[in-house]
């Protein structure tokens, strides 16, 4: 209790000297605040887990304000609740708005803040989005790596299968769907697999599957440390991070250096990497390397299986939605032959699905924060330089002034032309997520399937529940889902001639 007093006493005394001793500048016209904030900790007493849900209900209390603003701790964050102004920062003020604040998770595991997804504005990320946009996310390397993802499906379908030819069989679909999205990923970057594959040593899959898991629920907005530099000395926040940062390092550079030792080059992302760097050596370092596998298995893993997974929920909760899906598929395709990724412009009504997926459900419901490098204004306000941006996506895409039936699932609405365009579910302007094309084939491609080789439905006679997890920046189902399936005649036409290795 005297270290907390201490703390307090010099956090009043070096504010004190601050505002005493500090440059006097004009009074600025911030966006409104729920309150006036308390001394030190200034609105971090109103914050309350999922944020998404309680950023929207601080703004319906501020009569529905599209912009407010919070004091936590040392920083300054606004919170943008409206289409339009998110649409205006990242038009009018996108390149002021195109930096990342420091949190102490990229400085550690994200190799100081250098990776696509944390580094600064500037030509160093210039770089790597051109690395990115070019090297790893174009179609031709997408196109590449399809023989990968029709495996994988394959093998989704196949381990389904095994228990339930002839009747219906209970299953817990997230393990799946973590099989699917993190073997896609892992054998597109180091053509190997981690998960649910008995050739692999289990040891070794579960290592890494925890450090997914962690990694991930460390991601997004900060600690409180981060608001809080002083937490820093009393806390052992950061040494837990540079320990998780030590083991995900060690994991990364395994992959790098087993590639690096194999006599004939393959067809991996790391393999592609490193024939880069030997006419590069000095920009494509194993740093930037480790960097861009990273953020490749951060945003191609938890998210991909999450969309998933609230997918399948939803459609065992609206079965005439999945009997129209299963209609369309079984017209367009046929119960001859499984599914394609180039079939998938033939099914509207599967497209449809997935975006209203990702409007009712955003897995990543907050994007990740921008931090403005200089001052700028937004919606009338002032937004001074350093302050911390969260879009709340999860909000915008329930607002009932942009969508008709906001709480309500209906694939139905993206018939309507130019419907689509109003999603920001993988964020927009400089910053939007590069990987959104890999994303949307595999998991429409995925649901496509299930639709296609099993019938579904509820266990008992109750809605699935949809509730979400408040734990994370990734917006999980709180109860992983479990289905009825039972496989239908095509999956046998299927697997004649497919044996899962």
């Amino acid at each position: 209790m005297e270290t907390f007093y201490l703390i307090l006493s010099l956090s009043f005394f070096f504010l004190s000297l601050k505002l005493l001793l500090g440059p006097r500048r004009r009074k600025l016209n911030l966006p409104p605040s729920p309150t006036q904030p308390f001394p030190v900790i200034g609105h971090f007493h109103l914050l309350k887990l999922p944020l998404h849900r309680r950023f929207l209900s601080l703004s319906k209390a501020l009569e529905g304000a599209s912009i407010f603003s919070l004091r936590l701790g040392t920083r300054l964050v606004l919170v943008v609740s409206s289409h339009s102004v998110a649409e205006e920062c990242f038009t009018k003020n996108d390149i002021v708005l195109a930096n990342r604040p420091e949190f102490i998770v990229g400085k550690h595991i994200g190799y100081n803040s250098t990776t696509m997804a944390g580094a600064a504005y500037g030509d160093s990320w210039r770089n790597l989005r051109r690395i990115g946009t070019i090297e790893i996310f174009s179609s031709l390397r997408l196109n590449s790596f399809l023989s990968v993802r029709q495996d994988e499906i394959k093998r989704l379908i196949f381990s389904l299968s095994k228990h339930s030819q002839q009747e219906f069989a209970k299953v817990e679909m997230r393990p799946f769907f973590m099989s699917l999205t993190i073997n896609n990923i892992l054998r597109m970057v180091a053509g190997k697999r981690f998960y649910g594959d008995g050739t692999e040593n289990d040891d070794e899959a579960r290592h890494v599957r925890q450090l997914i898991a962690e990694v991930a629920v460390s991601g997004g907005a900060g600690n409180a440390a981060d608001y809080f530099p002083i937490l820093s000395w009393i806390t052992n926040y950061e040494k837990q991070v540079k320990e998780l940062a030590g083991r995900v390092d060690v994991f990364l550079q395994s992959l790098v250096d087993e590639k690096r030792e194999e006599k004939e080059k393959g067809n991996t992302m790391i393999d592609h990497l490193l024939s880069l760097q030997e006419t590069q050596p000095d920009y494509y370092t194993d740093v930037i390397i480790k960097g861009i596998i990273l953020v490749m298995i951060l945003a191609g893993t938890d998210t991909s299986a999450g969309t998933l997974e609230w997918a399948m929920s939803n459609l065992l909760n609206h079965p005439e939605v999945l009997k129209k899906a299963k209609t369309e598929i079984d017209e367009q395709i046929g119960l001859d032959r499984l599914l394609e990724e180039q079939d998938i412009v033939k099914l509207p009504y599967l497209q449809n699905i997935m975006s209203e997926t990702l409007r009712l459900y955003p897995v990543a419901p907050m994007l990740l924060p921008h931090l403005a490098s200089e001052d700028c204004m937004v919606a009338g306000y002032d937004v001074p330089q350093g302050a911390i941006l969260l879009v709340n996506v999860w909000a915008i895409h329930r607002d009932p002034d942009m969508w008709e039936d906001p709480e309500k699932f209906k694939p139905e609405r993206f018939e309507k032309e130019g419907e689509d365009k109003k999603l920001m579910s993988f964020g927009i302007g400089r910053r939007a997520c590069p990987g959104s094309g890999l994303a949307q084939r595999l998991v429409t491609l995925a649901l496509g399937s299930l639709v296609q080789c099993f019938k579904w439905e509820r266990v008992g006679e109750g809605y699935v529940d949809m509730r979400e997890t408040e734990k994370g920046t990734i917006m999980r189902k709180a109860m992983p889902l479990q289905a009825m399936c039972r496989a239908r005649p095509i999956v046998h036409k299927i697997l004649d001639d497919y044996s899962c290795p």
